[in-house]
């Protein structure tokens, strides 16, 4: 016979995957009514996508992690202004991506602030070209098939880089990608073809097997951001105790 803690666990699985069932609209009500649960699953279906759109913008993890909770915490701090004719998934990587952006334009200016206290001039931020990427593969490296197609995608442009992590990796529809990124549909589907052209022809049997499984947002990682997330909303009093 089960003990206490083995039963709450068990019951505690089946009302997450009883919620992750739920739609959108229906969790994003409860979470307006402050159900941590709700704020769980949401957090818990859109990590993957909130991180990958964060990471296509810094390409750097841990400010893509930081990216991300701050795009939860705005976005549920205003829940009220989501408009449910647009879709809640769309409207979150829009979320997450001004806020990636805001990172990156701190982290410039911390450098330009740096560099002017010690009195050298600030080097110009160095912006990828829109053009066929200059990018030196080193063959005699021993590197997995999934950060060479890192590497290539992060080599990119960032319109294309965006357009190809939502629409390619990320497998979402190319309405939901311009709803997401603020751009027509046409743009959508020209950038997807420069950035599949520009992409090296050698990667391209990888890319078909490891696409699907790009910049990984793993269960630990997924946990830590929820926890992160949860707690900082308890503390902001956005959320209720569950009863037990």
């Amino acid at each position: 016979m089960e003990d206490v803690t083995t039963a709450v666990a068990r019951g505690e699985l089946r009302l997450r995957e009883s919620l992750g069932d739920l739609s959108d609209l229906l969790l994003v009500s409860k979470a307006q009514r402050g159900d941590a649960r709700a704020f769980e699953a949401l957090i818990r279906r859109y990590n993957r996508r909130l991180y990958r759109v964060a990471r296509g913008i810094l390409r750097d993890e841990s400010a893509a992690e930081d990216a991300v909770q701050e795009a939860y915490l705005s976005a549920f701090t205003h829940l009220g202004q989501y408009q449910p004719s647009g879709k809640f998934g769309a409207w979150l990587a829009r979320i997450a991506l001004n806020e990636a952006l805001m990172i990156r334009r701190r982290t410039r200016a911390d450098t330009v602030s740096l560099d002017d206290s010690q009195g050298a001039a600030p080097a110009p931020a160095a912006e990828v070209p829109t053009g066929e990427p200059s990018v030196t593969y080193e063959y005699d490296e021993v590197l997995h098939a999934r950060q060479l197609l890192e590497k290539a995608i992060d080599g990119l442009s960032e319109g294309f880089r965006l357009v190809f992590i939502l629409r390619r990796v990320e497998q979402m529809s190319a309405a939901e990608t311009a709803q997401s990124l603020g751009i027509n549909e046409v743009t959508v589907r020209t950038r997807l073809h420069r950035a599949q052209r520009q992409l090296k022809t050698e990667l391209s049997r990888l890319m078909q097997v490891e696409q699907p499984n790009l910049y990984d947002f793993g269960q630990s990682r997924c946990d830590y951001v929820v926890e992160a997330v949860l707690a900082r909303l308890r503390s902001m009093a956005l959320i209720k105790e569950q009863e037990a």
